[in-house]
């Protein structure tokens, strides 16, 4: 991939790279820092890189070219961590991935490998149960809506039994986080009740994280969901198909009430997405009632927090409630989860074609 910038672009990035520098500097040193030099540079070899003797932090250009925004940030947390390490703990008799390093990146929930995007390791547990719900999804795929039906209450059931079971055995699961979705300038409603369904019903947490985009010089926001390994498959799945299955359900609702325009395509997909949500909400009423209950992990909210120290919580106004709305409402309540997939391949925790 081409990894050259225009001057101008380049200025642009860097500038971001400072701004996102101060703001973690701010929300998890506490201001311990001072700004070092902050450099784009073509290696490969290195994605970040702390140099003490000139006090610079190298962020490597086709990182933030071919990554995603998520990923640069950690590499640049993990570069902090090396600066306060040496100029705060004065650990410069240890190796640069030593005691005083680990020990900080411990604390503040920052990826501590030496190499590679940051994130979790896999997990050959979290693949098996993936893959058991992929074949009740596929069962879903049944022309008889009985039957689709109950595969997909079946894969419901069996990933909250899959989540209460690791609460009770206290197993200790890697979290980790992922983007969902192509960053965005404007988050519409139906991303948002997208998002409310993903955090309330699939065993994750969600919230909108700023991003940039470094190739157009524009900053936007993207879904950025916490959880294990399994649970950020089958969120990552779930926000594909249900975007995918949204999308179609316009066009056939445009086709078949002859509407020439996308006015009122917005209003409908909230709609898509708050009749889904309602149907959800009935099949965990029917888990409550046979003792299925959950409560949020302990343990990822405590992963959570450590990304995200200070969270707002900010209220939007939903689209107006108009035919349009009604009809997308109806259609999402017949939604029926399925497996659009030929395979039950699992790759970088998505769901996909064998």
């Amino acid at each position: 991939m081409e990894t050259e910038l225009t001057a101008a672009l380049e200025r642009a990035l860097v500038r971001q790279l400072r701004g996102v520098w101060w703001q973690v500097n701010q929300s998890y040193f506490k201001e311990a820092l001072k700004p070092p030099t902050i450099e784009l540079v073509t290696s490969r070899a290195h994605l970040g890189r702390w140099v003490r003797d000139t006090r610079t932090i190298e962020i490597s250009r086709p990182l933030v070219l071919e990554q995603p925004w998520g990923s640069v940030t950690e590499v640049l947390k993990h570069e902090m961590a090396h600066q306060y390490a040496h100029e705060v703990l004065d650990a410069v008799d240890e190796t640069s991935h030593g005691p005083a390093f680990r020990g900080v990146c411990g604390r503040l929930g920052i990826d501590a490998r030496a190499a590679g995007v940051p994130g979790a390791p896999r997990d050959e547990a979290s693949d098996r149960i993936v893959e058991r719900i992929a074949k009740l999804l596929a069962l879903a795929e049944s022309s008889n809506q009985h039957e689709a039906e109950a595969a997909m209450a079946a894969a419901q059931k069996l990933m909250l039994k899959h989540n209460l079971e690791a609460r009770a055995h206290e197993a200790t699961r890697n979290y980790r986080f992922e983007h969902l979705g192509k960053p965005t300038g404007r988050v519409t409603e139906s991303e948002r009740i997208l998002a409310m369904i993903l955090g309330k019903f699939f065993f994750v947490e969600v919230i909108w994280v700023p991003v940039y985009r470094a190739a157009e010089g524009k900053r936007g926001s993207v879904l950025e969901v916490c959880g294990a390994d399994s649970n950020l498959a089958i969120a990552s799945y779930v926000h594909g198909f249900l975007t995918d299955t949204a999308d179609r359900l316009w066009r056939d609702h445009r086709r078949s009430h002859a509407i020439a325009s996308n006015r009122d395509r917005r209003t409908y997909l909230a709609g898509v997405m708050t009749g889904f949500a309602e149907r959800l909400a009935r099949q965990s009423a029917v888990h409550r009632d046979e003792g299925l209950v959950w409560v949020k992990d302990g343990d990822l909210g405590k992963y959570y927090r450590l990304r995200h120290p200070y969270v707002r919580n900010v209220r939007h106004s939903g689209t107006r409630r108009t035919e349009a709305y009604a009809h997308g409402r109806e259609a999402g309540r017949q939604i029926v989860l399925r497996r659009a997939v030929e395979a039950a391949a699992v790759t970088r925790g998505r769901l996909l074609k064998g």
